[in-house]
């Protein structure tokens, strides 16, 4: 099984946090849909893997006119091998959603809906230069369950000035509307945004590691006692409603990017596509799939087994590293896992090794001290 993942790289402003591709003039849009389409077709050919997931992302996906988000269904149906599972997402800004597109979209294949509400904190909005309002989120949540039933949030936590009584406000959508997934983010600090440049000027400041440390506790043990599987490390679930986009990519299975700065992955080798828009056209009218390409090694492998399986539910198997990488990985891993067994960071279960409640703030950290650096 596969995904096709869909880069829209327009917004209608820049968050102060994202550093993502996108552009917020609408200038190449017709172009860049067009290219768009042309490129699921070119990236079709010789390509054999049956489809189980579509991804919208972006960039802002739902400002695509419904007709677009049928045509680009379309060609990515006619050129490839489609799942009868198949799960359809589109990422959606609250600003964005009125009835009368909802429906519309419920009309379409899209059977998923996922809403950028953030937070319900209208201050913490402001300050990360989020168009859309509480009072948007709350609609945009009410109407979308008028067509859709399996719908997810993105949250965010760590934000400055923002508490634990506010979090909680945020948490108790899933308790009210019963949300069937929810994926959690930290605020981050990313390179040449306007966050990065608001604290270097001490406009902004960051809650301390301690601060971000209790909210992600509180995150979990909320959404645990209201019965969600946490099946990633940010990622929380009801039974039967785990993203299969999100599980693929932590199952490393092989996915094909569309669009401009779309990534790749075919098992051996990730691509990325340019990340300028009008390049990008123009290389696709062309007929050139204009792609960096890295071939991962071994340990390269190894290493993303690892930091990708300790992430989940379904960990790290020391049989699977025995066979598929051999007796020094093997050792390797064993070796640098038993400090953390003792710390009681990681649980052995059988063969499999997970990261425990006490170390899961800690994951990243946790796989990368079991990486392999350089096999000898």
């Amino acid at each position: 099984m596969a995904g096709i993942y869909i880069h829209i790289p327009f917004c209608k402003k820049a968050c102060s946090y994202c550093n993502f591709h996108f552009s917020t003039s609408l200038t190449l849009y017709h172009d860049m849909v067009n290219a768009i389409k042309k490129e699921i077709i070119l990236r079709s050919k010789n390509y054999n893997e049956e489809i189980e997931t579509i991804y919208y992302g972006g960039g802002t996906p739902s400002l695509l006119k419904i007709k677009d988000i049928e045509d680009i269904f379309l060609a990515i149906e006619n050129n490839y091998n489609l799942s009868n599972n198949l799960e359809i997402t589109i990422e959606v800004n609250p600003d964005d959603l009125s009835k009368e597109k909802l429906k519309s979209l419920s009309k379409t294949k899209i059977n998923r809906i996922s809403l950028g509400i953030q937070t319900l904190n209208d201050n913490s909005l402001k300050l990360m230069k989020r168009v859309h309002s509480s009072k948007q989120s709350i609609e945009s949540i009410e109407n979308s369950l008028l067509f859709f039933k399996n719908i997810s949030i993105d949250l965010i936590y760590g934000i400055p000035n923002k508490d634990i009584n506010s979090l909680d406000q945020d948490l108790r959508l899933s308790q009210f509307y019963d949300i069937k997934h929810i994926s959690t983010y930290a605020l981050t600090v990313e390179p040449k945004t306007l966050l990065e440049s608001q604290i270097n000027k001490n406009l902004v400041s960051m809650p301390q590691d301690d601060d971000v440390y209790r909210q992600y506790m509180y995150i979990n043990n909320f959404l645990s006692n209201e019965n969600y599987e946490n099946y990633e490390m940010n990622s929380y679930a009801k039974k039967g409603f785990y993203s299969k986009n999100n599980s693929g990519y932590w199952l490393r299975k092989k996915y094909i990017g569309i669009g401009p700065s779309a990534h790749s992955f075919d098992g051996l080798t990730r691509s990325w596509n340019i990340s300028n828009n009008s390049k990008y056209i123009k290389d696709i009218e062309s007929n050139k799939l204009n792609a960096k390409r890295e071939v991962l090694s071994k340990v390269d492998i190894y290493n993303e087994y690892v930091m990708t399986g300790l992430r989940t539910v379904w960990g790290v198997s020391g049989d699977y590293i025995s066979k598929n990488f051999g007796k020094n990985f093997y050792e390797h891993f064993m070796n640098k896992s038993q400090s953390y067994l003792k710390s009681n960071h990681l649980v052995k279960n059988k063969d499999l090794y997970t990261v425990s409640k006490k170390g899961k703030f800690l994951t990243d950290g946790i796989a990368a001290e079991l990486f392999l650096i350089k096999l000898k």
